[in-house]
């Protein structure tokens, strides 16, 4: 008898785009249960692409997406909304709400999505306040903290609802390196203590690494490498070890890619 978890996410043959532009081609990628997974490429690679097909906000337009076992091509309304609430989104700058306390802001999903009783929200807040260090800061205003807490406050929030999938937008952009090695370690620890899966999309290579169990890396429109940290720090990849060591001159072009759609533009201008 098989025992083996299924994966919670699959990208099986996934080309991702706009319109008629493609971003990527013939992604394929698992993410299982437990797994720490660092989706990263430079900036315009299209991370954020993936992580807006992984949440239904982008269809494919080539391949299949699975999440939790569910065709992403064929939910919408309340089968997507559902699928949405057993995840945790943690967005690049927070999104929390100003006018609202630390409490309030982690307690704002189980008011939405709970009809547990306001001591349940009490306690499972302070849990959760606690867990990211912030549980005496439940009182404070978000003015009145850093932004590295304001990025835990965050954290709580998206683990308040103890989601099966935690997905991460640059969790580590803009933390002084103090609280970018407390966020790293946090959400291993999260990962860990909730059996869940967590994205990164990130471009931070030594905090990524020092946490995640597997890496995708793209570039050029495609996936270029997969693997461990140990694996891809191995690899004699040109454009891997491009990105890696932040080398200027390799694979990568400086310029955007040209497109049907900006030539249109451009003879449209011209014959202005």
């Amino acid at each position: 008898m098989n025992s083996d978890p299924d994966p919670l996410v699959t990208f099986d043959g996934v080309s991702l785009g706009y319109g008629e532009f493609t971003v990527l081609r013939g992604i394929d990628l698992r993410v299982m249960p437990g797994q720490v997974v660092a989706m990263m490429g430079g900036s315009g690679s299209g991370k954020t692409t993936l992580l807006r097909a992984v949440t239904g906000q982008l269809a494919a337009q080539q391949g299949s997406i699975h999440v939790f076992g569910q065709d992403m091509s064929r939910l919408d309304g309340e089968p997507l909304r559902a699928v949405r609430q057993r995840m945790g989104v943690l967005f690049q700058a927070g999104a929390l709400f100003t006018d609202l306390n630390v409490f309030e802001n982690v307690a704002f999903p189980l008011r939405e999505h709970t009809h547990i009783s306001e001591q349940q929200i009490l306690e499972r807040v302070l849990e959760k306040l606690q867990a990211v260090g912030l549980r005496h800061a439940a009182h404070l205003r978000i003015s009145e903290i850093s932004g590295g807490m304001a990025r835990r406050v965050a954290l709580a929030r998206a683990i308040v609802l103890e989601p099966e999938l935690i997905l991460y937008d640059e969790p580590f952009a803009g933390l002084d390196p103090i609280s970018l090695g407390i966020t790293a370690q946090l959400i291993r620890t999260m990962t860990d203590q909730l059996g869940c899966a967590s994205i990164l999309i990130t471009h931070d290579v030594a905090e990524s690494f020092s946490i995640a169990d597997q890496v995708y890396l793209i570039g050029l429109g495609r996936l270029m490498a997969h693997g461990t940290p140990k694996e891809l720090s191995a690899s004699q990849d040109e454009y891997l070890q491009q990105f890696l060591q932040g080398r200027p001159d390799g694979p990568i072009g400086f310029h955007y890619p040209l497109t049907p759609a900006f030539e249109r533009w451009l003879a449209s201008r011209r014959a202005a």
